[in-house]
């Protein structure tokens, strides 16, 4: 979809793009009249990129068809972590199916984790050579058939196999679990066969020289892309791509805050049912049973109900959209107040940084007092209250980092993102492989105060780029692609 936008007068009407980097940095918040040869919104304003005269260019297409692929992307896009969830969630049957510690059992999760952050970096790599809508599609068969894999696996090795390449090619442990998951990737396979259409369209090439466009089979399994290859990237070129990206210093610098700010919630993610399990003698299903049980630091007795394991994971799903529902109003306003008082009515992404000195005390706050609860056994209430500050916070973060990368280098939109997906999941990958045995070292309220300590003080690094961030872009230049 085209984005609503008043441009300064440096404009290339031709091409419909600001002539050059700098110019994208300085755009008109308030409405002013444009060039009345450029495509407007019915509102009036100059729509960036511009659409062309082509019916098959996806800026043209109904508002029906754009929504429905948008659905099909997002519910898609939602099963890796979802698959990494049902992994973490199901560690103790696991542990108990396979005759392994749930640390050890963890290990598999840990893979799959890694794997997406991996996975994300070759998708957008292969989507510039391949063609975007059948790396979309193969990759997702590819990801139902290991989804299967893991639900009916004989034995552990077998199983673990089966997770780590699910984590690679879903993005784009034994049991119901993974058969559910199985379901919802074959559902979203056959979505993309049926209603997903190839969204790449070179703006620069005249239509007539723009590849036809005559099977939709052909274009699902590849084949129309690969005939038309010529017109895109090389396979050298697309591969280089993510490298001259995270080579970008405000995009590096981003990938090394959000490494050390989002690791925690994946390692929570994949071990707090170890955590939880002896804790709260929390069982995998609502038994309603109730006993009393003495907390940890042997102050007092707590009546508790055994609970699913699960039923806890509703407080980040629950944070997670108080966040979003938070950031529609939030981002938008913040960079708005910045751009009218402080830069005379014209937008920098710097802007988009701001949120996260707002967000930062939930982060912090939330992770130290995730760390009393699980050393002191408070209510496991007062553990999902803190679980979910935390995440809220990360919600607002996460938004603001992407948008920032994402308007930073708008021709880059796959890369940056796959790069900043990747850091939250190598971040988690390296955690998680050492958080239980961090926390029985150095106790919980100790593991997770340092962890509150290093998301605060990378927040330094947040500084940084809100001083220098449009510097350090204009002294790296664009990014001279070949495609965007």
């Amino acid at each position: 979809m085209s984005t609503d936008l008043t441009e300064k007068p440096a404009f290339d009407a031709e091409k419909g793009l600001p002539r050059s980097e700098k110019d994208v940095d300085n755009i008109i918040v308030t409405p002013q009249q444009g060039p009345t040869e450029l495509k407007t919104s019915e509102d009036g304003h100059i729509l960036y990129p511009q659409p062309s005269d082509d019916p098959n260019d996806p800026l043209n297409w109904s508002w029906g068809k754009k929504h429905l692929i948008l659905f099909v992307i997002s519910a898609t896009s939602f099963l890796p972590d979802y698959g990494s969830a049902t992994g973490a969630v199901t560690l103790i049957p696991q542990s108990v199916e396979w005759r392994m510690s749930e640390d050890e059992v963890n290990h598999s999760t840990v893979g799959n984790l890694f794997m997406i952050g991996a996975g994300g970096i070759f998708t957008v790599a292969f989507a510039a050579y391949f063609g975007r809508l059948p790396v979309f599609f193969w990759f997702t068969v590819i990801a139902f058939a290991t989804a299967a894999w893991c639900a009916g696996a004989g034995s552990f090795e077998s199983f673990m196999t089966a997770r780590i390449l699910n984590g690679f090619f879903s993005t784009v442990a034994q049991g119901w679990p993974f058969w559910i998951l199985t379901i919802l990737t074959g559902l979203c396979m056959f979505t993309i066969a049926f209603f997903v259409d190839e969204t790449y369209y070179d703006r620069r090439l005249p239509m007539e020289k723009q590849p036809p466009r005559r099977s939709r089979v052909l274009r699902v399994i590849g084949i129309e892309q690969w005939r038309s290859r010529h017109l895109r990237n090389t396979f050298w070129e697309a591969m280089m791509r993510p490298v001259q990206v995270i080579l970008k210093p405000t995009v590096f610098i981003s990938f090394v805050y959000f490494f050390f700010t989002f690791a925690w919630v994946v390692g929570i993610n994949t071990t707090l049912a170890i955590f939880i399990g002896p804790l709260y003698d929390f069982g995998l299903k609502q038994i309603g049973t109730s006993k009393l049980r003495s907390s940890p630091s042997g102050d007092k007795a707590m009546l508790i109900t055994k609970l699913s394991t699960g039923y806890l994971y509703f407080a980040p799903v629950v944070a997670a959209i108080l966040g979003e529902a938070c950031g529609i109003y939030l981002h938008d306003s913040v960079v708005s107040l910045h751009a009218r008082r402080l830069h005379n009515n014209t937008f920098h992404p710097e802007a988009r940084l701001l949120v996260i000195y707002l967000a930062t005390p939930f982060t912090v706050s939330g992770l130290v007092l995730i760390g009393f609860c699980l050393q002191y056994g408070y209510h496991y209430m007062l553990t999902a209250l803190a679980w979910g500050l935390y995440v809220f916070g990360i919600m607002i973060t996460t938004v603001g980092l992407t948008a920032y990368n994402l308007e930073a280098y708008p021709e880059a939109s796959g890369e940056t993102a796959a790069w900043i997906s990747a850091s939250r999941v190598l971040g988690g990958f390296i955690i998680s492989y050492f958080q239980v045995r961090w926390a029985e070292a150095m106790g919980p309220r100790g593991s997770f105060g340092v962890q509150a300590g290093l998301s605060a003080g990378v927040v330094g690094l947040v500084v940084v780029l809100s001083v220098y961030g449009g510097r350090l872009r204009e002294w790296s230049g664009s990014l001279k692609f070949r495609t965007d």
